[in-house]
């Protein structure tokens, strides 16, 4: 056999490195790498739990599925939703910072915006001075990204993200937060008086 001759297996190996090139440039670009982001050594760990993505059964939250039930599992980071038809959604999450942040119990949906605008509560700027009164929807480091679902109490939300690194993590001031993509295919299924547990 010669060594000039063009194996199987290097052929293969070829094809792969060519598929992965796009992938190795995307990982050493500047939105992979955050220059500002905090070390990894300061930042709390995040932990993993295989549960939250087990399907639940709605029965063993609610009594009926009305117009739809949306149950965000805090100890998980999960959100599920079943549709009136039947439709089953599970979603990762962010989820609130501390047990003092976190509201638990059931409301309902009362309300849906695309694009939200986010007014930081007074206890926000109280922790953080910094915060702007008021932020249109749409606009830059806007932190309820592209949809928000108003929850019977005030201030809570399940929302929408840019900062992905948040998903899956405790870093919330009381809002469940998922990727963009996830809760944009959400909101057309939630309708206004959609069951909302969390626990």
């Amino acid at each position: 056999m010669s060594n000039s001759r063009m194996t199987r297996r290097s052929a293969l190996l070829g094809a792969a490195s060519l598929l992965a090139t796009p992938a190795v440039v995307r990982a050493q670009s500047a939105d992979a790498f955050p220059e500002n982001e905090e070390a990894i050594s300061t930042q709390l760990p995040v932990r993993r739990n295989v549960s939250s993505f087990s399907q639940q059964n709605w029965q063993d939250h609610f009594d009926e599925l009305g117009v739809g039930c949306l149950l965000a599992d805090i100890t998980s980071r999960a959100v599920h939703y079943w549709g009136a038809d039947g439709t089953y959604k599970l979603y990762p999450s962010s989820v609130p910072m501390s047990e003092e942040l976190t509201k638990r119990g059931y409301t309902k949906v009362v309300r849906k915006t695309e694009n939200p605008s986010w007014t930081p509560t007074s206890s926000m700027r109280e922790r953080d001075p910094s915060l702007p009164v008021r932020m249109d929807g749409g606009a830059p480091g806007n932190p309820l990204g592209t949809r928000a679902m108003y929850l019977g109490w005030p201030a809570y939300l399940v929302h929408g993200t840019h900062d992905t690194r948040k998903i899956g993590r405790q870093s919330s001031s009381g809002c469940i937060g998922l990727y963009n993509q996830h809760v944009e295919e959400l909101y057309p299924l939630v309708q206004v008086g959609t069951q909302v547990r969390l626990v």
